[in-house]
């Protein structure tokens, strides 16, 4: 019996070990409306700290040459939804670097490089996103 019970504790730990960030295939806003994908301020190296703090939510066809006020260079973790892609650039008017993500978890932009010494971590300053 307890091992039954130890067994059950670490599954549901395994369970929730990715739980700050939302599931892909349910990222909706708070009115229920299907999010193509949603990019936070905050990462951290565990994993389950990451996707924190404010967050700016996207849509199928948003398409920002500009990040909207306050966000540009602040992107440190982001969600894409099932079926959908979100394409971002290094600088504003869709110039420098490009990269896209599809549907998954980025937990740390910091991890993803761009070019040779450098990487995505507060370095998104355009978006498009389509699903």
């Amino acid at each position: 019996m307890k091992v039954v019970a130890a067994l059950l504790v670490f599954a549901l730990s395994i369970a929730d070990l990715h739980a700050q960030c939302p599931d892909p295939g349910f990222l909706t806003d708070a009115a229920g409306t299907k999010v193509c994908a949603r990019m936070f301020e905050d990462s951290h190296y565990y994993y389950e700290q990451s996707c924190k703090g404010d967050y700016l939510d996207t849509y199928a066809g948003d398409d920002y040459p500009f990040m909207p006020k306050g966000w540009s260079n602040r992107i440190s973790s982001l969600v894409v939804s099932k079926f959908c892609s979100l394409t971002v650039w290094e600088r504003s008017r869709k110039e420098g670097n490009r990269r896209k993500f599809t549907s998954g978890i980025q937990y740390r932009l910091k991890d993803v490089g761009q070019g040779l010494l450098s990487d995505w971590d507060n370095d998104i300053s355009a978006y498009y996103c389509e699903c």
